[in-house]
């Protein structure tokens, strides 16, 4: 059975007749492995005898301190085996090593999962207006219109295509950042069609990255509303969806190529209606 170390220390003193069992520097060879347990290992807190005063086999409870400051009992042997074949530095510690083990799965028993602490979710606006979903109105909270080349875009499509340019948001059933609607660049209210004119921008960073994913994640709420999506996508952007458009500038064809698309996801005589 193991013992204290200073029971274990006087009962060596008595069966080998000496003040000092072990001289210092003794076992320091075979200590010399495991460079964890020399730091754990403190004189102190062990009635002054040192480390490598000590058999590596010893059968005696000593006191160590991992670098965390849990304080726990353990023999030589339980110290040097529990590693295991895994050498992390919080392994030489129960505590430690039973923070960060997986817990087991019993059949059987239920268990409380430790949960996260999650933010409280931002409140929605309350400007939006309470209509059904895929309804195209007029938001008070659309942005106003960044870029020139997309006015230059919304007067050609009007001069061919007869649609509402006030109107600038549709209604959703899933909340899209802090709203339940989105804006569209340009909205098409009777074919239930919206246009988005994306670039890159002036530094190369407009729809990439977690901008396209913004974009695909309002283009699935558009689509659940029961909308259709055209992106016409400039420079090296890839299309993201079935009705992308690659166009590089606001020309007759790129006009005439966007009222193609609207035939082919509405229909020529639906969409011939409202051509001018």
């Amino acid at each position: 059975m193991p013992e204290p170390v200073n029971q274990w220390w006087a009962r060596r003193q008595f069966s080998r007749g000496r003040a000092v069992p072990y001289e210092v520097g003794t076992y320091r060879a075979g200590w010399a492995a495991y460079p964890e347990l020399i730091r754990q290992y403190h004189p102190e807190l062990n009635h002054g005898i040192v480390l490598s005063q000590i058999p590596l086999a010893a059968d005696v409870f000593l006191c160590w301190e991992c670098a965390v400051g849990h304080r726990f009992a353990a023999t030589p042997t339980e110290q040097r085996e529990r590693p295991g074949q895994v050498r992390r530095r919080s392994a030489w510690c129960p505590e430690c090593s039973a923070l960060a083990r997986p817990q087991p799965v019993v059949l059987g028993e239920a268990r409380a999962l430790p949960r996260k602490s999650r933010r409280p979710a931002p409140a929605l606006c309350t400007k939006t207006p309470d209509l059904p979903a895929g309804s195209a109105f007029v938001s008070e909270c659309a942005p106003k219109p960044a870029s020139a080349v997309e006015g230059r875009l919304r007067t050609a499509l009007q001069a061919v295509i007869a649609f509402d340019p006030a109107v600038n948001a549709v209604k959703v059933s899933r909340p899209f950042f802090r709203h339940t609607e989105v804006w569209p660049d340009i909205v098409f209210p009777e074919l239930r069609v919206a246009l988005e004119y994306d670039t890159v921008g002036r530094h190369g960073l407009e729809h990439v990255g977690k901008r396209q994913d913004a974009d695909l994640r309002k283009d699935r709420a558009l689509r659940a509303a029961g909308w259709e999506v055209i992106r016409i996508r400039t420079g090296k952007l890839e299309p993201l969806g079935p009705h992308d458009l690659a166009l590089s500038s606001v020309s007759a064809k790129s006009i005439a190529r966007i009222i193609d698309e609207l035939r082919a996801i509405r229909g020529a005589l639906f969409v011939d209606a409202y051509l001018r």
